[in-house]
């Protein structure tokens, strides 16, 4: 089953109006404006970004204009970036078939501003289509990535565990396991979630027997009556932080602590393909 992501989720990144100053007037001689240019020009002063081979994936894309798109890419090297594709609507456009989503590819750019325009774009190959549930969890990943990844923040290693996870996704590997290991890495790597084997209470190391929450701000520490956050064994967290979901135990806990946790960070914002994946798999 294809899922395409509403259009209404993203939002085009527009680059700020930028204020123009003016300097003191000398006594005699008239006032010169300095600074930012108006709206709608560039300034000199902004150097060219120039990007040659970079190698990405389409998160996402949306019409711009008549004939051209805005793609959302995540890179290896300059994380996640907004690119105008012209002309990648037209019916014999070289960037029409290449800019299709869990593709790898090898991107170029180049501008000034924030909303940079894309060259050249060239499927490189290298990993299997995603098909029926995958493709759902796919999708899943890339809303993941443009609602939690600040633009142009790189994560090099963050990067590699999304080609792995597309991996084992298309080779049919368990999802719920493999989401929630993304998940993981997808929280440390954005540096929201620490270490969860030490309780940041006592600093101790936690023990597999005890019971604990994983508050959102603060990190690992004791449960307690009140708590409304999930629970989870000591067990669970010193699985998760060794990719061990083995355990049937630890695949249910970490579940339901991943929801939780990503909730809080999204600000409770709906992400739509998890819902899907709720009612389809329980995830």
């Amino acid at each position: 089953m294809t899922t395409v992501l509403s259009e209404s989720q993203l939002v085009a990144p527009v680059q700020a109006e930028q204020e123009v100053v003016a300097r003191p007037a000398a006594p005699a001689r008239k006032p010169r404006a300095t600074g930012s240019p108006a709206r709608g020009r560039s300034s000199p002063l902004e150097k060219e970004h120039k990007v040659q081979a970079q190698p990405g994936f389409v998160l996402h894309s949306y019409p711009y204009k008549e004939t051209s798109l805005i793609i959302d890419v995540l890179t290896r090297d300059h994380g996640r970036v907004a690119l105008v594709a012209k002309g990648a609507k037209r019916p014999h456009s070289k960037l029409r078939g290449a800019l299709q989503t869990f593709q790898p590819l090898s991107l170029s750019w180049s501008g000034k501003s924030e909303m940079r325009t894309l060259t050249e774009a060239e499927w490189v190959g290298g990993l299997l289509p995603l098909e029926k549930s995958a493709l759902l969890c796919g999708f899943y990943l890339n809303e993941l990535l443009v609602k939690l990844l600040a633009r142009e923040d790189a994560h090099p290693a963050l990067f590699d565990h999304y080609v792995a996870t597309l991996n084992k996704l298309a080779h049919g590997e368990n999802a719920p396991i493999v989401l929630r290991q993304f998940e993981r890495a997808l929280l440390r790597q954005t540096g929201v979630a620490g270490n969860w084997s030490h309780c940041t209470v006592s600093n101790r190391p936690v023990q597999p027997e005890g019971a604990y929450v994983v508050d959102p701000e603060q990190g690992t520490r004791p449960e307690r009556l009140a708590d409304r956050a999930p629970k989870v064994s000591g067990k669970t967290l010193l699985d998760m932080e060794r990719e061990d979901y083995s355990d049937p135990t630890t695949q249910l806990q970490s579940k339901f602590l991943m929801r939780y946790l990503l909730a809080h960070h999204l600000g409770n914002a709906q992400l739509n393909t998890r819902q899907i994946l709720i009612d389809l798999m329980q995830l």
